[in-house]
């Protein structure tokens, strides 16, 4: 069994509409306006602030994440939030200095406050993002290179996730010290890389672990190494992408013409507490999402396929980016990427807008603006410049039926 039929909804014969989808950003946008608050920021739901000072700041769960979604939601034109966006940019760094959100009783990853999604690498990658300033270039210049040697080696804590942020802001400033810190990452981090390709990831105090999820194993890794474009050496790209399709390939889990991954290598879909995960940080989603643009295609369309198969997620998931449906939606979008064929654009738009009424009623009651900010931001990357027909989507036209024929 890929997945649990009974943790995830069955779609329905909604068809895609673009005022639908719009209006839905719009609802998000304004009440993320509404719900910011000077000192607490945004409400954080219990399960992300699992052993963690609130208010919440940090890229992966925090004010950080909502300020850049509400920033990119604007960029593409899709929103105009009334919030002061730079301003609160800045309360949120004041209130990361006084107290960081880093989880307690739990072995982090040194340095902790480094981390790109859940450290503070990432609050200043957005900072600087919202409003620019050389103070904060180079603190986030200094957390760059004192992660270098995070043994987490994983885009949460690791050097890999510090890597995104050297290289977005060499996008954004064309500065040349930010070339050199990731070609720094980047020498020690393929240094630490095991002969078979992946990585011994050192975790929250666990034995090491050879793990292969985009937060914290090598699809991650490796999508750190090639967003460097040509920061990465061709003979080196090359070799990365054969070797981690030859791991892909040797881990994948196949039934039935679908297929999907455990976390790690050697190790059981079910996980320590026995559930099977269907979602962008366990199982195929994840790895569809991360290794889209260069794994074997009959594979990309079978894990692809069993994300379709099982619809929507249901109450205990929800619509976040890392456990819930936007996160398995995305998957659709990187392999519409891939393709070109209008079946997987069917399907990302079948999980993005035929769920049930019941998960959508669910979906407007979320307190966490993170979770919904996360669920616009998916949304937004398939609208179209201008309206457009879209197919309905029904399970009969679901992509990767089988590694032949019914397929995206």
């Amino acid at each position: 069994m890929l997945y649990d039929p009974e943790r995830f909804e069955p779609l329905t014969e909604t068809p895609w509409r673009e005022a639908r989808v719009r209006d839905g950003i719009a609802e998000i946008v304004a009440d993320a306006d509404e719900a910011f608050d000077d000192d607490g920021l945004w409400p954080a739901a219990e399960w992300d602030s699992w052993q963690t000072p609130v208010p919440l700041k940090s890229l992966y769960v925090g004010a950080s994440g909502v300020l850049w979604a509400l920033d990119v939601l604007r960029r593409r034109g899709h929103a105009e939030p009334r919030l002061d966006l730079a301003r609160a940019a800045r309360r949120t760094y004041e209130l990361w200095h006084e107290t960081p959100d880093l989880m307690r009783d739990i072995e982090l990853p040194e340095p902790a406050t480094s981390g790109l999604l859940s450290g503070g690498g990432g609050l200043l990658t957005v900072l600087w993002r919202l409003d620019p300033s050389d103070e904060i270039a180079d603190e986030l210049y200094a957390r760059v290179r004192e992660n270098r040697d995070n043994a987490a080696d994983e885009i949460m804590w690791g050097s890999p996730g510090t890597m995104l942020a050297a290289r977005a802001m060499l996008g954004w400033t064309g500065d040349k010290r930010w070339a050199d810190a990731w070609r720094e990452s980047a020498a020690a981090l393929l240094a630490r890389r095991q002969p078979d390709g992946l990585w011994a990831n050192r975790l929250y105090g666990e034995v090491v672990a050879r793990r292969l999820t985009p937060p914290h194993g090598l699809v991650g890794n490796v999508q750190a190494l090639l967003d460097g474009g040509e920061l990465l050496g061709a003979e080196t790209r090359a070799s990365l992408v054969d070797d981690t399709k030859a791991a892909l390939e040797r881990t994948a889990v196949w039934e039935d013409g679908l297929a999907s991954w455990p976390t790690g290598e050697k190790r059981p879909l079910e996980g320590s507490d026995g559930e099977i995960r269907l979602q962008w940080c366990a199982g195929a989603p994840g790895i569809v999402c991360s290794a889209a643009s260069y794994v074997d295609e009959e594979l990309l369309l079978a894990g692809a396929g069993t994300i379709w198969q099982a619809g929507p997620h249901g109450p205990g998931k929800g619509g976040c980016i890392c456990h819930g449906t936007a996160g398995n939606g995305y998957a659709f979008l990187k392999v519409f990427e891939r393709t070109g064929d209008e079946r997987c654009s069917c399907g990302r738009d079948g999980l993005r807008c035929t769920r049930s009424s019941r998960c959508e009623e669910r979906a407007r009651s979320e307190a966490a603006a993170a979770t919904r900010c996360g669920r616009a931001t998916w949304v937004s990357r398939s609208m179209p410049p201008t309206a457009c027909t879209r197919r309905r989507a029904t399970r009969s036209s679901r992509p990767g039926r089988s590694p032949k024929g019914d397929s995206c």
